[in-house]
């Protein structure tokens, strides 16, 4: 590697290649599909309807950014057909030079999980849910895919309608099952929400219940931490610090709210909350640390599919380079002697430096644009895909996205 430059600057710049030679963060599927709110569709002409284009749009993002080699897959939506659809993955997977992550399974949209589906008081839905889940995992297995993501939206609306302690047994059950068929290079992770779809109880409303579950499934489950899945004001970097020390933490669906789960672009909100976060896992052991999955959960309804998903791997390389530039000895030292605005001085001033050229003549030496987002709207990619996808559309082209 060579960096330009000598002294502090040079050993700065070789602190952020470094960084950013490891970093790789996983794209969904979803966010480059159409979705919707609760009130509404906003349909993006250049959206992604099949699979295929799924795998275009996330071939491009990897080309312009260097850092995101796989597509998270949900399986209803990606695998209709369950296994039978995987010899198709396989082949985009080589012809797009993306290869499948996480397999994401679908226990919400179903009319059978009105009152829940691994937490449901109907034996017969639970053993559905758990069929799934199943087949989920066996899908993994034949992608290779190391995780399994689980969220579950089961909850209830009204005090005294349903026994959260039976619930509990129930999804200790669902999920020890689930754990017990995963191979020997998967693991599953136990994502938690606090509330939405349901508002009085969420079954798995937060990191602890999370751990629980995950513990009593079985050493491969861990946790899966979504930014936006947290009160406001909660200490989402402690959390991460918690589970790091207990080895728990299975990886990250990234994005940013100001309210709830807004499915906002990376550090649009509160970049320095994501500087923090960062600062957690690269200060951590490298044995805490080994493992972690991180991957973009967004899905945009008003900016640009292709811009946002860009728009937050850029960010996110950013972010993660400041945090490689924290001094941690000099940062333990002033910690350990209780000195507070030297210490604060010396954490917050690698959050103020400016990266971005650093980071641009890092993307250059591995071959890539030195703008990403600039290079997008130069390539045109995103107005011929719309171009196409609108003449495919039009001749009635079916889309199970």
């Amino acid at each position: 590697m060579t960096t330009n430059g000598a002294g502090a600057a040079g050993r700065d710049a070789e602190k952020i290649w470094s960084a950013l030679d490891g970093l790789r963060i996983e794209v969904p599927s979803w966010g480059f599909a159409n979705t919707g709110t609760r009130f509404g569709k906003f349909v993006q002409g250049g959206a992604a309807t099949t699979i295929e284009e799924k795998f275009s749009d996330a071939s491009q993002v990897n080309a312009l950014t260097g850092a995101s080699p796989s597509i998270a897959l949900h399986v209803l939506w990606d695998l209709p057909g369950g296994v039978k659809d995987v010899p198709a993955i396989q082949a985009l997977e080589k012809q797009y030079g993306v290869r499948a992550g996480s397999i994401n399974p679908n226990l919400f949209q179903d009319l059978d999980y009105k009152f829940g589906s691994i937490a449901n008081p109907s034996s017969e839905v639970r053993g559905r849910a758990l069929a799934h889940l199943l087949d989920c995992v066996e899908i993994g297995r034949e992608l290779g895919s190391h995780d399994v993501s689980i969220w579950i939206a089961d909850g209830s609306n009204y005090p005294g309608t349903q026994s959260v302690r039976r619930r509990i047994e129930w999804m200790e059950e669902v999920l020890g099952a689930t754990h017990a068929a995963l191979g020997p290079e998967q693991r599953m992770l136990v994502e938690y929400k606090p509330f939405e779809p349901a508002f009085y109880h969420t079954d798995i409303a937060d990191w602890g219940m999370a751990l629980e579950l995950a513990r009593r499934a079985g050493p491969k489950a861990k946790v899966l931490v979504d930014t936006g899945h947290h009160y406001q004001g909660t200490n989402i970097e402690q959390i991460v610090a918690w589970l790091l020390h207990l080895g728990a933490l299975g990886g990250f669906h990234f994005n940013d709210r100001k309210y709830a789960d807004d499915d906002l672009t990376l550090g649009s909100i509160d970049p320095y909350q994501v500087f923090r976060i960062f600062h957690e896992i690269v200060s951590a052991k490298a044995e805490e640390r080994a493992g972690i999955a991180f991957m973009i959960d967004q899905s945009h309804n008003l900016k640009g599919k292709m811009e946002a998903m860009v728009q937050t791997l850029v960010t996110a390389q950013e972010l993660y380079a400041k945090a490689s530039l924290i001094d941690q000895e000099r940062l333990a030292e002033l910690q350990q002697a209780c000195k507070l605005v030297e210490a604060e001085e010396c954490f917050r001033s690698a959050f103020w430096q400016d990266v971005r050229p650093v980071v641009r003549e890092w993307r250059v030496a591995r071959g890539l644009p030195g703008e990403p987002l600039k290079a997008l709207a130069e390539s045109g990619y995103v107005e011929k895909v719309t171009r196409e996808r609108a003449s495919k559309n039009a001749s009635g082209v079916s889309s199970y996205a």
